[in-house]
């Protein structure tokens, strides 16, 4: 669904005065207006609109989710929806296609939307469902960097990154056109959501935004000659299997050359599907491989715990532990050892983020061996 000039729906609470319009006459020289209602540019707009939009929903009996403010269920009985709204774009959900329906109804009565059927493009996203079940990509998205680039007859290469590059800060001439960079580098960032294995390259390029060079910006040509090969690439989510939680996470020790920092990335499944990943720079230095590997189990925590809350606004049930997998065993001890002594001291909240989820029930963490890291293989 699309609702045409959303925030001209917002409410203002507060009093907002504008210059008049070109062509107006004034009546004195210091006349403004007073606006009664919201228009694009204005700081509350979005806001306005929002607490229009959700306040309508909710009183039809929709719950706002806690997980994801954007996010509203419905359930009677066996009937259960979901809206998913994002500015002036909404997905509409559920197993009731009457009550669908009848949200549909109500909503063009409070707002002028638009009903775009069944959803086969959001955002740039395409989605194609089958029997296997529903696959996401960014094909066209992908072409469209290619052809602004001018890369779409570029000779495809087969790794996004060269393994044990380390982009420094200096090392070629800045950039002329620094925007040109920051564009491409941007456009990378969105397309992550449907590509996990660029993730780690693109975390590492967006690092130089402030300053680009000429060889952050052939790293990054380089990547789209890897996504020249496969431009359709993107994620299947199956139609069946379980559904439980299990994440894997791993960090590379001390991998910033220039600040020491080490890199936390995680991949979480719920059954086979991918859901949610990321690499990212630690935020403090680790002393050691041990406290930069606990640092990423406490950062895979608390994205198990808010897809835990998640799941339960969309009525999944999700009773067991989920499953954490590391292959750092002093991390594993760690976590299992109630004790803090001289070496833990300074992951003291990382050690409570983890120690607590686990005595909780909420995650349960297993070795394995580093060959079988999933992210490792990303």
């Amino acid at each position: 669904m699309d609702v045409h000039n959303a925030f001209l729906h917002g409410d203002l609470h507060e009093e907002v005065y504008m210059l008049p319009p070109p062509g107006y006459q004034r009546q004195g020289e210091h006349t403004v207006c007073r606006l009664h209602k919201s228009l694009y540019g204005l700081k509350q707009a979005s806001r306005s609109w929002f607490r229009k939009f959700s306040s309508a929903i909710q009183n039809i009996g929709f719950s706002q989710s806690r997980a994801d403010y954007s996010m509203f269920t419905q359930k009677h009985g066996t009937s259960f929806t979901v809206i998913l709204l994002y500015i002036d774009d909404m997905i509409i959900t559920g197993n009731d296609d009457d009550a669908i329906r009848d949200l549909k109804h109500f909503l063009g009565t409070c707002f002028k939307i638009k009903d775009l059927r069944p959803l086969k493009y959001f955002l740039g996203v395409e989605i194609a469902r089958s029997k296997s079940g529903i696959s996401f990509c960014q094909r066209k998205y992908t072409l469209d960097i290619l052809e602004d680039a001018g890369l779409l007859g570029a000779k495809p290469t087969k790794i996004p990154m060269e393994a044990n590059v380390a982009l420094m800060p200096t090392g070629s001439n800045p950039l002329k056109d620094p925007t040109r960079y920051r564009r491409l580098v941007g456009r990378l960032i969105y397309l992550t959501i449907t590509r996990p294995e660029i993730t780690y390259a693109v975390n590492a390029l967006s690092q130089f935004m402030h300053e680009p060079r000429m060889h952050h910006f052939e790293t990054a040509r380089r990547l789209l000659h890897y996504l020249k090969g496969a431009p359709g690439q993107g994620l299947l989510f199956p139609s069946h299997g379980h559904l439980h939680l299990t994440a894997y996470c791993d960090a590379d020790w001390a991998r910033c050359p220039f600040t020491r920092r080490s890199v936390t990335g995680y991949c979480i499944f719920l059954g086979k599907s991918l859901i949610s990943w990321q690499s990212k720079k630690q935020v403090t230095v680790s002393r050691s491989s041990a406290e930069a590997e606990y640092r990423s189990m406490a950062a895979t925590t608390c994205e198990l715990t808010w897809l835990r809350y998640l799941l339960r606004d969309l009525q999944v049930e999700h009773n067991q532990p989920a499953t954490l997998l590391c292959d750092n065993k002093a991390a594993l001890y760690i976590a299992a050892n109630p004790v803090y002594h001289e070496r833990t001291k300074h992951i003291e909240l990382d050690c409570h983020t983890v120690r607590e989820r686990i005595q909780n029930g909420e995650i349960k963490i297993v070795h394995v061996q580093t060959k079988h890291q999933l992210e490792g293989e990303c």
